[in-house]
């Protein structure tokens, strides 16, 4: 990665949580920087040639209100309204009337995490100039982001389409001091209350900055981001998890010589075989392997062995999609977009979310089916037809003890549940506006169920290390490849000891699931990583 600070590229920092600051132009944020403003770990400036864009770019409006001229979103109202021109002395109440009355948002409010990103990333797009807002209601932004005044924005009412204008609407209005506002000093309150608190002053919106502040993809990306590098960290454990079931397993590695994967050169399936390839056999010794070498079998079952072809294409998938969401996060999304060059406004379709929204839709159905597998690894563990003389459902005293069963039943709604999940929401339109706007994304949905999914696979893979673990203690004395044996070693540290009667697994599978989340198991296995490892 690079990034751009102080309009110079300059090398990322190797771990996020260094970072003390992300420096906004409109062309180099990544989605990582996004999740790392969602935490917390960095406050936001803005690149120092950024105050002169927007000051030029605001320059072009002025010269328009100067001129008289008629101009969609500058002196006209919006929508089926755009022919109704409205008086100059009314141009700052029509913006203020407009982040009122799309502020039609419903459900639960976002969490500060994911508002923070809203922000961040409308900021970020505003940067690129093509909006008008003066630098001064931008930097109103940037301080309020830094301080973690956060607006009450509901979690539906976009269709991803003229932009996400509910969900920004909402952003918008609480930086005005209306409606409800959160920050970490006052919790819940009045917007203005919280900027006041906070020594900040409301936003006041003059002519173009309405639009300039709702009109755009922000919503749509912000789950976007969110998923892209959930998905990434996700599929980087699960297949280190897939490692270690494919040892208690006694799956054969022969499936995954690099030979064999150089005749179907993806990148991805090479990725994922490189991958793989430092934390088992040959390149890592294991007693396991070593007992069924001269077994019968031919060949493992499709979830042993073809995990490169199925994790390789998820992995290709998490990089389509995220090469799309960091084009769409530094792209200009308003309507009209100011010309800086031709000193212009011209109205176009940039605020459409179909490109985010396709490749959600992409990522959702690439996740989903990493779970597929996941899933039938962990019945195949549980079953002793299937697992190499493993006790049934990996418990001693079956019968009076019952192990896993539920903990797989558990996993195999989560698959269920994600089939629907999987189910393309951008497939789907609905014409809005007087049929002004009669083919959306709805991206928005996208977005959601996208995270909903990835959350849904994460569970399923934190059961299937704890059946892996339980299955290692079940084969002891024989011992796994280091790498593997370290895994073991954090869960049974960390997260649970071995189940040698029946307990309350939902407690065990919280904990992994946090132990998944939080990436312990990529931080356990990397130190026998190479250091120029895949992206996998």
């Amino acid at each position: 990665y690079q990034r751009r600070v102080h309009g110079e590229k300059k090398r990322r920092p190797p771990f996020l949580n260094r970072m003390q600051h992300v420096f906004l132009d409109g062309e180099s944020l990544t989605p990582a920087d996004v999740v790392a403003v969602s935490k917390g770990c960095c406050t936001v400036e803005l690149a120092p040639q950024v105050l002169e864009l927007l000051a030029r770019s605001r320059a072009v409006i002025d010269d328009i209100l100067k001129s008289e001229k008629v101009v969609y979103g500058v002196n006209t109202g919006f929508g089926n309204f755009a022919t109704t021109v409205i008086p100059h002395d009314q141009l700052c109440e029509l913006q203020e009337n407009l982040i009122r009355s799309h502020a039609a948002g419903c459900g639960d409010p976002l969490t500060p995490e994911r508002v923070r990103m809203l922000l961040v990333l409308r900021i970020n797009t505003l940067c690129r100039g093509s909006s008008g807002i003066r630098p001064e209601v931008v930097l109103q932004m940037v301080a309020a982001l830094n301080a973690s005044c956060l607006s009450h924005v509901p979690c539906r009412g976009t269709v991803g389409a003229s932009g996400d204008l509910a969900p920004l609407a909402h952003l918008a209005l609480g930086l005005m001091g209306e409606g409800r506002m959160w920050s970490p000093t006052t919790g819940w309150g009045l917007a203005a209350d919280v900027l006041r608190a906070h020594s900040l002053q409301p936003i006041k919106l003059a002519a173009k900055e309405g639009l300039a502040c709702i009109n755009g993809t922000q919503f749509i990306t912000a789950f976007g981001c969110e998923a892209i590098e959930r998905a990434r960290s996700l599929l980087k454990t699960a297949l280190f998890v897939y490692a270690l079931a494919l040892e208690t397993l006694k799956g054969s590695v022969k499936a995954l010589d690099l030979d064999l994967h150089r005749l179907k050169p993806h990148p991805g399936q090479l990725a994922v075989v490189r991958l793989l390839h430092q934390v088992l056999p040959p390149r890592q010794a294991s007693e396991i392997n070593e007992s069924h070498k001269c077994c019968n079998r031919v060949q493992d079952a499709y979830t042993l062995r073809c995990v490169p072809q199925v994790y390789g294409v998820v992995h290709d998938t998490i990089e389509f999609s995220a090469r799309i969401i960091q084009t769409e996060i530094n792209s200009s999304t308003d309507n009209p977009i100011v010309l800086l060059e031709r000193g212009e406004l011209l109205s176009g379709g940039n605020f459409h979310g179909e490109y985010p929204a396709k490749a959600l839709d992409y990522l959702a159905i690439a996740v989903g089916e990493l779970g597929n597998m996941v899933e039938r690894r962990i019945d195949r563990l549980c079953s002793p037809g299937l697992s190499q003389e493993l006790p049934a459902f990996l418990v001693p005293d079956g019968g009076l003890n019952s192990g896993f069963m539920m903990a797989h039943v558990a996993c195999a709604a989560l698959v269920a549940e994600n089939r629907g999940l999987s189910r393309p929401a951008s497939s789907d339109s609905i014409p809005t506006s007087a049929a002004k706007e009669d083919h959306v994304s709805m991206g928005g949905y996208a977005g959601r169920k996208a995270v909903a999914l990835i959350r849904n696979v994460e569970q399923i893979v934190a059961v299937e290390l704890l059946a892996a673990c339980q299955a290692l203690d079940l084969v002891r004395p024989l011992r796994t490849t280091e790498p593997l044996e370290a895994l073991h070693r954090a869960v049974r540290a960390e997260v649970c000891p071995m189940l040698t009667s029946d307990r309350v697994l939902s407690v065990d599978m919280e904990r992994a699931l946090s132990f998944v989340q939080a990436g312990r198991v990529i931080q356990v296995v990397s130190p026998w990583l190479d250091a120029q490892a895949p992206n996998s």
